[in-house]
Formats: structure tokens, sequence, C-alpha cells
């Protein structure tokens, strides 16, 4: 199996994320891997949905939201999304639970990601 076909089964839209670069598939393959290092580099504790002011955890989720969808990692843009959405209504508790949701598939994506480097 390969990367792209990985990536599908755990919900990535591949075809249209290839369409986005003009079906370069190493060219995506290789923005697969900077959105590791991003996601590496940008760690979420569910403590920091516990804020007053949460403007901070704000800018980090909606870069995530914004590389996933550039991507089309659907799972991710459409929970990250729903992160914003909740943050900045100020439900950082209900932010929280659609975190805590999506953790899993997202470790899941980023060690499929991982795995073909």
């Amino acid at each position: 199996m390969s990367l792209l076909e990985e990536l599908a089964t755990l919900g990535v839209n591949t075809e249209e994320g290839t369409k986005r670069l003009m079906g370069n598939v190493s060219l995506y393959e290789r923005m697969m891997g900077t959105f590791h290092k991003m996601m590496t580099n940008t760690t979420i504790e569910a403590e920091e949905f516990d804020c007053g002011d949460c403007t901070e955890l704000i800018e980090k989720t909606h870069a995530i939201k914004g590389a996933s969808g550039n991507l089309s990692i659907t799972p991710v843009y459409d929970a990250y999304s729903e992160i914003v959405k909740l943050l900045r209504e100020e439900e950082p508790g209900k932010a929280k639970e659609v975190f805590e949701n999506i953790l899993p598939v997202q470790q899941q994506i980023i060690a499929c990601i991982e795995k073909y480097k």
C-alpha cells in the first residue's frame, strides 16, 4: 500500500489534495512531510482548553485547520474548523471534546505519514 492509499483509508481526500497541486503526487507527499513536521512542532494539550483567554490556542488550532484544509486532510480539517468556531464562541469545554475525539484519528494520520518518510 502507498502513502496516498493508506491516507485515503484514514479519510484523507488525497485525490482532491493532489488536484490542488496540479496532480503532482510527489509534491503532495512532500507537503505531507511538512504537515507532519508542523504537527510535531505544534503540540496542543487538553489542559490548554481550560483557558480564560484562548487567543494563543485559537492561533494554533487555526494554523492546523489551514494546513489540513490545504492538503485535504478532511477529518482533521473538519474537527479543527469546529474547534476554532467553538473557541471563538467562548465554548472551550465543547472545543476540548472535539479535540479529544479527533486526537486518535490525527495520531493515526501522523503515524501513517511518518511510516512513509
